[in-house]
């Protein structure tokens, strides 16, 4: 899911060497070496919203400014860390790397490390796609073409180590605490931005790095992030939730709702059907066609009818995507985001049918012959008639200026 990036990162971000030691980045760098064997060494360039490469490398994650890294095949690396001599000391608790330095004269830089590299040969670059155009251009003009193996890398980020998976097991615990948090303060009769809120605080209580949020205040139908305070409670409430510790990401949709909900009960089996389907070697593809399938006679949600999932890991959205026209298949030691949602076509076009009506006065001859398709006529008259004698109730109280009675505030939606 693509969320809204956060200006600043501010979460703890230090490396830990109890955790992820050095010998875990120097075994990626090996394995590195391996998918390009002539390259004299390797120029990584990271920032604050595309790091993962940067971080599987270095463990460094930008907090304001661009980072590069240039790892030698032979020698110690160096970080060259954007935002001026200031920085430094705020950065190399950071990272493993001990020669950081100042981001400046970025051609001329790079162009002085490669003379020193011995035994000759190019480097080659990683993070070109999300490299700033000005910047590459520089260095381009002091080093020639340099071979982009960002996708070569990514390969290998797929496959997680005993120590990758258990970071990502501590972000799952961050989800579900947030969750849970969620879920009891709405219990507890708090509005929609207190309810979320209380969420993103379990998981920085915790000591979540960055935490994402999005909600539905129409039933589920579009998430939105917090734009202005919300005071109001709903149930049941949809949100989606993504958490970042210690580097590494975890997601989940979730339903905050007191009661009893058959979708969330049904997206519920057919998630653990499609879980029990998954095994290496199997495509993506048959994946999510299958689970689609099972989905019927409902039809699967809006955000998850395209993409139902990802590998995950330090990138948020890591490929391959699970989709129906994937052919890429599911690795051992691959970690996956896999997502389900149920969506019911006639209350869709109940919602759709009333919005057209009460805006423009009719339905055009597309919306009328999709809603009988999914609701017949004799449903769809009846379901005209109800926006009607409801739109007419609503006029005639607008127009004497009839209000509710204040214990019971919203008897037209009973």
């Amino acid at each position: 899911m693509h969320t809204m990036q956060s200006t600043l990162l501010v979460g703890p971000a230090d490396w830990d060497a109890t955790r992820m030691p050095k010998d875990e980045f120097l075994a990626r760098t090996v394995a590195l070496w391996r998918i390009a064997p002539a390259a004299a060494g390797v120029i990584v360039y990271g920032d604050r919203a595309h790091h993962a490469e940067l971080a599987y490398l270095t463990h460094f994650t930008p907090k304001l400014e661009a980072a590069l890294a240039l790892i030698p095949r032979v020698g110690a690396p160096r970080l060259l860390v954007g935002g001026g001599a200031g920085m430094m000391q705020a950065a190399r608790p950071l990272t493993f790397i001990t020669g950081v330095q100042p981001l400046r004269n970025a051609g001329a830089t790079v162009a002085q490390w490669i003379r020193e590299q011995s035994g000759g040969g190019r480097p080659v670059l990683i993070g070109r796609p999300y490299m700033p155009h000005a910047l590459h251009q520089e260095i381009a003009g002091a080093l020639g073409t340099i071979a982009d193996k960002t996708a070569d890398l990514a390969a290998l980020m797929r496959r997680k180590s005993p120590r990758e998976a258990a970071a990502i097991g501590e972000a799952c615990a961050s989800l579900d605490a947030a969750v849970t948090a969620m879920r009891q303060a709405q219990r507890s009769g708090a509005g929609v931005t207190a309810t979320v809120l209380a969420g993103e605080h379990a998981a920085h209580k915790r000591g979540a790095q960055d935490v994402r949020t999005l909600f539905s205040l129409d039933g589920g139908r579009t998430l939105r992030p917090f734009e202005a305070s919300v005071e109001g409670a709903i149930d049941p409430l949809q949100v989606y939730v993504a958490v970042r510790q210690h580097g590494y990401w975890a997601e989940g949709f979730a339903v905050v709702t007191a009661s009893s909900n058959p979708y969330v009960r049904g997206a519920n089996e057919i998630l653990l059907y499609a879980i029990k389907m998954i095994a290496p070697g199997r495509r993506c593809g048959h994946i999510a066609r299958e689970t689609n399938e099972a989905i019927a006679p409902l039809r699967s949600h809006t955000l998850t009818q395209h993409v139902m999932g990802n590998a995950i890991g330090l990138a948020l959205e890591e490929h391959p995507l699970i989709a129906a026209d994937s052919t890429d298949v599911f690795e051992a030691g691959g970690v996956y985001s896999l997502r389900v949602g149920l969506s019911d076509a006639r209350e869709r076009t109940c919602f759709a049918v009333a919005k057209e009506i009460l805006a423009d006065k009719g339905l055009s001859d597309d919306s009328y012959a999709a809603a009988e398709k999914t609701m017949g006529l004799e449903s769809l008259v009846a379901l005209v008639a109800t926006v009607g004698s409801f739109s007419m109730t609503c006029l005639t109280a607008a127009t004497f200026r009839i209000d509710p009675p204040a214990a019971n505030p919203t008897p037209l939606a009973e």
